[in-house]
């Protein structure tokens, strides 16, 4: 999938999310050469800003404030791999991730940190576990729709996938964690319009599942207004797809 740079580039207003340490002896890399949380150096060095992360919040930002914590859930795992285009080959509309890490207050860019993020296929259901759904479908072993990047000098991260599914019970959503090799910073969840998930839903393959129940309004984990608002990805439609941006700030 193809973004075009000045497309993207439009979402360049997305909005400015703090988020708070999850820990609060965790502690920021202030540069230098990054490492896994197991310890082992990362060869590669950041990805270079392209087009895409470019869009994501650029200029000064004011009145960063701190945000709710959301949930990381049940699905997540560690798939041992540092990947930007996490698709596997699973259909659906293409969507760009473009996620920035700032320090909170400042809204400084935050280089050197591990951001993963994970979320279901078009039929609603993660990779790597069994019983999802009313057929009971077994992913176990597979890594679809799973990705982990490290931030760079303007701390920017992001991921080529497609736009999510829903399932029982939640909105659409993606799960992002940010941490270091010393823990975790945050883990939390980006939301859509759901004029934008009802729009796309309607395509396949997405339609053969029929009409979602849950929406913002009424999801299990997001229906908080302010942390819904806060956490509200900057939507571009891009060709046949999106590029979705969000600015995260975490306390240094």
């Amino acid at each position: 999938m193809k973004f075009g740079r000045g497309l993207v580039l439009a979402t360049v207003l997305a909005s400015c999310v703090v988020l708070a340490a999850c820990d609060s002896d965790s502690e920021e890399p202030t540069g230098g050469v990054a490492t896994t949380p197991a310890g082992e150096a990362v060869t590669e060095p950041a990805a270079a800003p392209t087009a895409g992360a470019a869009a994501v919040a650029e200029g000064p930002q004011a009145n960063c404030e701190a945000t709710p914590r959301q949930t990381e859930g049940p699905f997540y795992f560690d798939i041992g791999e540092m990947r930007r285009e996490i698709t596997e080959g699973k259909p659906g509309t293409p969507l760009l991730v473009a996620l920035r890490i700032v320090a909170a207050g400042s809204c400084e860019p935050v280089r050197d940190v591990f951001v993963d993020i994970w979320h279901t296929d078009a039929a609603g259901q993660y990779s790597g576990y069994p019983g999802q759904g009313d057929d009971r479908a077994d992913t176990s072993g597979e890594t679809f729709l799973r990705g982990r990047q490290v931030t760079d000098a303007e701390g920017r991260v992001e991921f080529e996938t497609i736009y999510p599914g829903w399932y029982p019970g939640r909105t659409v959503h993606i799960h992002f964690r940010a941490f270091t090799s010393e823990g975790r910073l945050i883990a939390s969840q980006l939301y859509f319009p759901d004029e934008v998930s009802d729009a796309v839903f309607e395509s396949e393959p997405y339609s053969a599942r029929g009409p979602r129940r849950t929406t913002n309004a009424n999801d299990s984990v997001g229906r908080d207004d302010v942390a819904l608002q806060a956490l509200m990805g900057q939507l571009t439609s891009n060709g046949d797809g999106y590029v979705v941006s969000l600015t995260v700030g975490v306390v240094r």
